[in-house]
Order: structure tokens, then C-alpha cells, then sequence
């Protein structure tokens, strides 16, 4: 008998054990089967709340719908966004479910993801209405410049969205912490190198083509009476 109770007894602890987790284990599918619906419900309100209030118009024009296009991918910025609250929502009960059978790690794993997904979200939103400010500003450039009569008003509208968007595009990158350090250091080397070039183009022989431009964008009163005869 002895003998017969050290044989059990393995099986006895199994089933001990087994029937302590099963509750926890059916806790841990109600809760991601609730996140799941969750989910599903968040992403039907955000892309009906996005579409109310033309999010995808202000993409669309900002540009970055068409860059995603080009990248082969077919859904819009709008349904990006909506992408990662849905998945924020299924880790966030991915978290929830496993730390209520206590896998410690796989918790902090889960979260540490969890937690980026928020970072991206804001860096999209930076890159969104970054790009439809530096059109506006390219467009706002552009209109005042011909307006006064600038030749290359145009040219000077995209240089300042471009500078715009420079900016926009390392705040993004430093949200999301993608090498923020290496990303500031070469845009400063690439900056340091457009400001020596173009110091030494004006400065080795550039100075009639800069009277030149300079005449172009702000003639004379000479120069307009001497077209006016």
C-alpha cells in the first residue's frame, strides 16, 4: 500500500495543481476574449470618430497617404492609427491575462511592447499635422511671394517646407527613440555641409550669381526704370 501511495501521490499533486489553475485559466480567456471585443468596438468608434472629422483629408493633402501608397501599403494613416489602438487594447488584455496566471515575465515582455505602441501613435499624429503645416506654409510662402512679386516664390516655399519637415521627422524619431542621438548628429553634419557649400559658392565666385538673384527677387528702382525705358 505504501508502494501504491508513492505512486499516486505524483498524480494526486497534478491534479491538485491542475484544478487550482483552471480557474485561472478560464479568467485568462474571459479577459482576452473581452480585450478582443474591446478592441473590435474601439477600432469601429476610431474609424468613424477619424472619418467624422476628415482626418483623411488632412492626410491626404499633408501627403503622407500618397507616401504610403508608394510604400505598398493599402490602408491610409487613419487606419494606421486605428491599427495600433487596436493592438494596444489586445496587449493591454495580453497583460492582464497573463499576470493573472503569473508568468512575471512574459507580463513585462508584453508590456514593455504595450508601452511603445502609445509612442508611435504620437509620432504618426507629429508626422500627420507636421506635413500638413509645412504644405500650408509652402503654399502660404508661395502665394505672399508672387503676390509681391518675388520670381522664385515657389522655390522658397518648398525650402521652407522642407526645412519643416526636417524638424517634424526628427521630433517623430525621438518620440519613438530611434537612434535619436545618431539621427541628430547627421543632421547637423548634413547642415554644417549645406552652410560650407554654400559659403564657398558665394564667397569663390558666387557673388554676381547672388547680385543676380537678389535683383530677381528685389529689383532696384534702377533696375525698374531702366525696364520701364
Amino acid at each position: 500500500m505504501a508502494n501504491m501511495s508513492s505512486l499516486l501521490e505524483p498524480v494526486r499533486v497534478f491534479m491538485t495543481q491542475a484544478a487550482g489553475l483552471l480557474p485561472k485559466l478560464v479568467l485568462a480567456l474571459v479577459i482576452l476574449l473581452a480585450g478582443w471585443l474591446l478592441a473590435k468596438l474601439l477600432r469601429l468608434a476610431m474609424t468613424r470618430a477619424l472619418r467624422a472629422v476628415n482626418f483623411h483629408v488632412l492626410t491626404e493633402r499633408a501627403g503622407i497617404d500618397g507616401f504610403l501608397r508608394q510604400g505598398g501599403i493599402s490602408t491610409d494613416t487613419g487606419g494606421v492609427l486605428v491599427l495600433l489602438v487596436y493592438w494596444l487594447v489586445i496587449l493591454a488584455a495580453l497583460m492582464i491575462a497573463f499576470n493573472s496566471l503569473g508568468l512575471v515575465r512574459v507580463t513585462e515582455v508584453v508590456g514593455r511592447v504595450a508601452l511603445f505602441i502609445p509612442d508611435v501613435i504620437l509620432a504618426v499624429l507629429i508626422l500627420a499635422f507636421g506635413s500638413y503645416f509645412a504644405r500650408f506654409v509652402d503654399r502660404t510662402i508661395t502665394a505672399y511671394g508672387k503676390n509681391v512679386g518675388i520670381a522664385d516664390a515657389a522655390l522658397l516655399g518648398q525650402i521652407a517646407r522642407y526645412a519643416i519637415m526636417v524638424f517634424v521627422i526628427l521630433i517623430a524619431l525621438e518620440q519613438v527613440r530611434v537612434a535619436t542621438t545618431l539621427v541628430h548628429q547627421s543632421f547637423l553634419i548634413l547642415l554644417a555641409g549645406v552652410v560650407l557649400a554654400a559659403a564657398l559658392a558665394f564667397g569663390l565666385g558666387g557673388q554676381q550669381w547672388a547680385a543676380r538673384m537678389l535683383e530677381r527677387w528685389f529689383p532696384t528702382r534702377d533696375s525698374r526704370e531702366h525696364k520701364g525705358d
